[in-house]
This record gives structure tokens, C-alpha cells and sequence, in this order.
């Protein structure tokens, strides 16, 4: 399954993205794979990300592997400082997050400065 994804994942149309999902996991209960085509996706604000992360959730509940597909630099960039790219990205076949184990994951949600130095 298919999902495109055109203009801004904001406060003012988020909900409808997740109606979407939820509509489409619900009427197909053997589905293996969402796609959300994210190239033509604009801003993406913190309902936006917390819309995403939902679906994250119930796709994985769903044991639905969730793929975000040409995926913006602006939404790579988002996904990467708020730590949740290999959650929403990495899963294994179960539907369940793969583990952060890389040190390069680990630096990239580790706040950086004076502070965040190791």
C-alpha cells in the first residue's frame, strides 16, 4: 500500500494522514507494507512529527512494516535531531524498532556544544 504525501504535515492537516492510515489498516488486515511517499512533502512541525510517530505505533501493533520513502532533506534533518529516524526507518521483519546500536545513531541525539561534548 501507497500513501502520497503533498504539502505541509502540520497542526491544520495531520489528522487527516492518520485518518488515511487508520482507514487503510483497518480495511486491509493482511497488509505487510505501508509506503508513505514523502517526496512531496513541505514543513513538517511537531504535530506533523507526532502524527508520524503514531503511525509508527500502529503499524507496528498492526505488524505492518512502515517505509517513509523519498524522504526530504528537511524531513531526514527533522527526524535525525529529534532521534527518531531509525525508529520510525529501522524495523525488523516483527514490526519491532531495531535496536540503536551504532555509535554514529547514538552521537547523532546527543545535544551538541560545550555541554554535550564528551
Amino acid at each position: 500500500m501507497r500513501i502520497e504525501l503533498h504539502g505541509d504535515l502540520d497542526f491544520d492537516n495531520a489528522d487527516v494522514l492518520l485518518e488515511e492510515v487508520t482507514t487503510q489498516l483497518s480495511a486491509r488486515p493482511g497488509l505487510k507494507d505501508l509506503h508513505l511517499h514523502c517526496g512531496g512533502l513541505g514543513s513538517v512541525d511537531s504535530t506533523g512529527l507526532s502524527i508520524l510517530l503514531m503511525i509508527g505505533r500502529r503499524t507496528s501493533a498492526a505488524g505492518v512494516r512502515l517505509h517513509l520513502d523519498d524522504r526530504t532533506v528537511r524531513l531526514d534533518r527533522l527526524l535525525m535531531v529529534t532521534g527518531t529516524l531509525d525508529y520510525l526507518t529501522a524495523r525488523l521483519p516483527n514490526g519491532v524498532p531495531e535496536p540503536w546500536t551504532s555509535e554514529e545513531n547514538v552521537r547523532a541525539a546527543r545535544p551538541t556544544g560545550p555541554d554535550g561534548t564528551t
